[in-house]
């Protein structure tokens, strides 16, 4: 049985589509690795990313599952969180929507051998 530590970030302000281009890059990687690449990464969600792998290192050694050099990053996704709707004035009088977007962002780490 393999042992898997999780951390989410719900309600994120960000399109879970931006989202998933930076998990992409991270999934399967060592956990260390991944911080170094998200820390350097140009992309905004990199930084909502960086927290929860953060965090999900920090569960992992307050479990005593592993430190960071020994915990691979085993999945990661986003879901869409709840949208946000907003009215813009638009031309002969009409009125045009604004959809802005929320994530929920999860990521499972797990030690190196399992």
């Amino acid at each position: 049985m393999s042992i898997q530590v999780r951390a989410i970030a719900k309600y994120q302000r960000i399109s879970p589509r931006k989202i998933r281009l930076v998990l992409d890059t991270i999934r399967g990687a060592r956990a260390g690795q991944a911080l170094n690449q998200l820390k350097f990464m140009p992309h905004t969600a990199a930084r909502y990313v960086e927290k929860v792998v953060k965090s999900a290192v920090a569960n992992a050694e307050d479990r005593q599952v592993g430190d960071v050099d020994d915990l691979v990053i085993a999945a990661a996704w986003a879901d869409g969180g709840p949208t946000l709707k907003r009215i813009r004035p638009m031309p002969q009088g009409k009125a045009g929507r604004i959809i802005k977007r929320t994530s929920h962002i999860t990521v499972v780490v797990q030690p190196i051998g399992n």
